[in-house]
């Protein structure tokens, strides 16, 4: 009788899609985008980094296409505030797609970090990051404080990592500061999680009843969460990361 229950109730959920889904499923299905999208870009950077065919493939671009990276960064530009700006006209299809398109381009450009890095520097940055990026996920999906009081500070902290990562591309004298810079990174990016997080149960409560909405909130919410690890894994890999001899 008791498995009779759970199947009529698994049942519903399927008949009603994301309407009828509590906000616990919600949030994880959400996750699960999250670590889908996770799994091309370090899936394509792995291959184009760590194999023969994938090195070779690689290098040939970068040799033969003219600014090649420049070309990845602003693909990658062009789809996110694509897929922000266009997020309610775009099907939920449409918007997944989109998504992992970011994460398939965010592979091209990881693949360097690959060929640089030490494997086990690599691992040691990944670890790091799914240990504190799941502690803040955590907090921001229980806590009752309003994280969004917070989102101009945020906003200041990412606008001032640009600047910054901007001025050492050109001016020698600031790359000392680049470990102080990363921390500050990883700081603002786990705060960025939390708030995130928060988000999603926003975006549960708005669109409830609209499912479109919710299957797009949730691939939008899956691409800010996505945007946040991968952010704080790159801090956290320039942190304490070996380079290759």
């Amino acid at each position: 009788m008791e498995n009779d229950f759970y199947t009529q109730e698994r049942q519903m959920e399927s008949d009603q899609g994301y309407v009828g889904i509590s906000q616990g499923r919600y949030t994880a299905k959400t996750f699960l985008l999250m670590f889908v999208g996770l799994l091309v870009t370090f899936g394509i950077a792995m291959f184009f980094g760590w194999t023969r065919p994938g090195l070779t493939v690689y290098y040939n671009a970068v040799t033969y296409i003219p600014a090649f990276h420049i070309i990845l960064l602003v693909a990658q530009l062009g789809v996110a505030l694509g897929m922000t700006a266009f997020l309610r006209k775009l099907s939920p299809a449409g918007a997944l797609a989109c998504f992992l398109i970011y994460s398939a381009l965010t592979g091209f450009v990881f693949t360097f970090y690959f060929i640089i890095f030490e494997a086990q520097a690599l691992l040691l940055a990944f670890g790091a990051t799914a240990l504190y990026f799941g502690g803040m996920a955590v907090f921001g999906y229980v806590t009752d404080i309003d994280l969004s009081r917070i989102r101009a500070i945020l906003l200041g902290g990412l606008i001032f990592l640009i600047v910054m990562n901007v001025l050492m591309m050109f001016l020698p004298g600031f790359q000392a500061a680049d470990q102080v810079l990363c921390t500050i990174g990883v700081v603002i990016f786990l705060a960025y999680t939390a708030y995130d997080t928060q988000k999603i149960r926003a975006f549960y409560q708005a669109y409830q009843g609209n499912e479109e909405m919710m299957r797009k909130a949730s691939v939008y919410s899956a691409l800010q969460l996505y945007l946040d690890f991968v952010n704080m894994f790159i801090y956290l890999l320039r942190i304490m990361g070996k380079k290759r001899n």
